[in-house]
């Protein structure tokens, strides 16, 4: 099993200190030409609103792009947060991705905010939609601009336009145990947010495989299928990966600290003064994150996809320097394969 698993990429746009956002956005779309060149199957972006460290607030428009600026390799949502957004725009605007992309594009859905509480309310436009608890409304509604609505439903008149082509094949994805609840009560693809999530992936896993479901719709799947999002960092030598993971633990410590800011350099987190929390919180989060050569890193994260196992593995790696996070998915490539 372990050779057929294929392998993705999981970009959030970071922010690195003495950069701009819109050069994060730029150097999305630079990493997901390498990424095709090396031969990773999916290219998936983020949805996160408000943050000063991510530039991935607009998913749709970096899909567009990405899969414009690639030809091969395929473009998803990592993902889109439903309760953000309405279900019939979410529609249309998947239905037009796979119009003009056919076959290369997916749709992953899921419920959190993306954001702070106040930014989610700026999205969300009402304290009721900020506190509903409506995801599988949400969902039905989504399939039903695609399905038809029953004939005595208000919005039956309504199709999401393009109506001739399908919606993207849908990923539920989670960082708790209602991910794989959901996703195998709606009978759809599943990704566990391995990078993040504090739930057990294989405890994950084997809810989803268990309870899965086939929805019957047309080109649904009939068998469950899993994905693991893992954190690592490659580099050509052990000390290199670990000054860059010891960055990013920066990273996550701020944030985690509410005090986001632009990604630091591996300079920047060895000049920082550690406080015991700092180490304590950099300590707990180390486990979501392999390190070390290619080789290393290759056998760590399949090492975590067998033992839930996944059926496949989204690689995402959040360093200062653009060129080392390439090269970082360039050595992590080569031990694969």
């Amino acid at each position: 099993m372990s050779h057929a698993i294929p392998l993705s990429v999981l970009d959030l746009s970071p922010v690195s200190s003495g950069r701009t956002g819109s050069d994060a956005l730029r150097e999305t779309v630079q990493l997901a030409q390498t990424a095709e060149t090396l031969g990773y199957e999916r290219f998936w972006v983020a949805e996160h609103h408000n943050l000063p460290s991510v530039t991935s607030s607009a998913p749709v428009v970096m899909m567009a792009t990405v899969a414009a600026s690639t030809s091969r390799i395929r473009v998803g949502a990592g993902g889109i947060m439903l309760p953000n957004h309405s279900p019939l725009q979410v529609a249309e605007q998947f239905r037009a991705l796979e119009a003009l992309h056919p076959g290369r594009i997916d749709l992953g859905l899921g419920r959190a905010p993306g954001t702070d509480q106040l930014t989610a309310f700026a999205l969300r436009r009402s304290r009721e939609a900020l506190t509903a608890d409506d995801f599988p409304q949400q969902y039905a509604e989504l399939l039903a601009y695609v399905d038809g609505f029953p004939e005595d439903h208000p919005f039956a008149p309504i199709s999401a336009q393009p109506s001739d082509v399908p919606l993207p094949p849908i990923w539920i994805l989670g960082s708790s145990l209602y991910g794989a609840q959901a996703a195998a009560a709606f009978g759809t693809a599943f990704a566990y947010a391995g990078h993040f999530g504090e739930a057990d992936p294989t405890e994950a896993m084997d809810i989803y495989r268990k309870g899965f479901r086939p929805s019957g719709r047309p080109g649904a799947l009939e068998a469950p299928r899993s994905m693991l999002a893992v954190s690592a960092i490659a580099a050509d030598d052990e000390q290199t990966a670990a000054e860059h993971a010891r960055a990013a633990a920066l990273a996550m410590v701020r944030l985690r600290q509410n005090r986001p800011g632009p990604f630091p350099s591996p300079q920047e987190a060895a000049e920082h003064e550690w406080s015991e929390l700092d180490e304590s919180m950099a300590q707990r989060m180390s486990r979501f994150t392999t390190i070390g050569t290619g080789d290393q890193v290759a056998k760590g994260v399949r090492a975590r996809a067998e033992a839930c196992g996944a059926d496949e593995l989204m690689v995402t790696t959040n360093v200062h320097d653009p060129a080392q996070r390439r090269r970082s998915y360039e050595l992590l490539m080569k031990a694969w394969a």
